[in-house]
């Protein structure tokens, strides 16, 4: 009876050690930017606004991964006109980061010869080539964001991000990035606090298209998309 009851009582101490262990386990933590960069990437456009109200333009938005193997996230993003879509008006490289207090950072990096990177967001390997060396950041135009329940929400720093454009002598930028949707306001102002680009009203609405990463048609007639569908390109 006394090795039965011994038995009984190391079996529950064995058990309780196991039940602990459980209990204390650390929960594998999310990638806060990884998951960010998931919800940006896509295919997106703002005709169903511009449509609505003439004072906005139609315009297209590519973001894609790119450098999957280096260690970060990195988009490369290309907007353009979308009557001028083999004409970009903005290239970038967004990196985007997780801060230790939980905000996250999307720094923005202009590219080297840029031109040769046109329609590249639909042929990510070809960023393999290259390095970090191809990239110049755009200092102060670190955007700051904050998960908001079921999007995220984002801005520059006062007027730490220099612009020339038109007059500006620095420009701010707004962002609000939803599941299938992307709220950007992005605006210039001179010495005087002065609005001198960029919409008036509010921000520029893109509605996602799709997240897998197109085929880009260098033909001239558009955006081939891989269900065959197509963005035209109007001359």
């Amino acid at each position: 009876m006394k090795k039965l009851l011994i038995l009984i009582l190391l079996l529950q101490a064995f058990t309780g050690c196991k039940n602990t262990d459980a209990l204390t386990k650390t929960p594998t933590k999310i990638d806060q930017a990884q998951v960010l960069t998931e919800v940006m990437t896509g295919s997106y456009t703002s005709a169903k606004q511009a449509k609505s109200d003439s004072s906005y333009y139609s315009i297209s938005l590519h973001m894609y991964p790119v450098w999957k193997s280096k260690s970060g996230h990195y988009l490369y993003v290309e907007q353009a006109l979308a009557s001028k879509q083999q004409q970009p008006y903005r290239q970038r490289i967004y990196h985007i980061e997780a801060l230790k207090n939980g905000t996250l950072t999307s720094t923005l990096y202009s590219l080297e010869d840029e031109k040769r990177f046109i329609g590249k967001y639909a042929e990510p390997a070809f960023f393999d080539q290259f390095d970090e060396s191809i990239l110049s950041e755009r200092e102060g135009c670190t955007v700051y964001i904050q998960k908001v329940g079921d999007a995220y929400v984002g801005a520059t720093k006062d007027k730490e991000c220099q612009s020339s454009l038109r007059g500006s002598t620095y420009a701010t930028a707004e962002v609000r990035i939803e599941k299938d949707k992307v709220i950007s306001w992005d605006r210039g102002f001179d010495d005087d606090d002065k609005h001198v680009w960029g919409a008036e009203k509010g921000g520029y609405i893109f509605e996602l298209i799709r997240k897998q990463v197109p085929n880009y048609n260098k033909s001239g007639n558009g955006i081939q998309l891989r269900d065959n569908r197509k963005i035209q390109v109007k001359e």
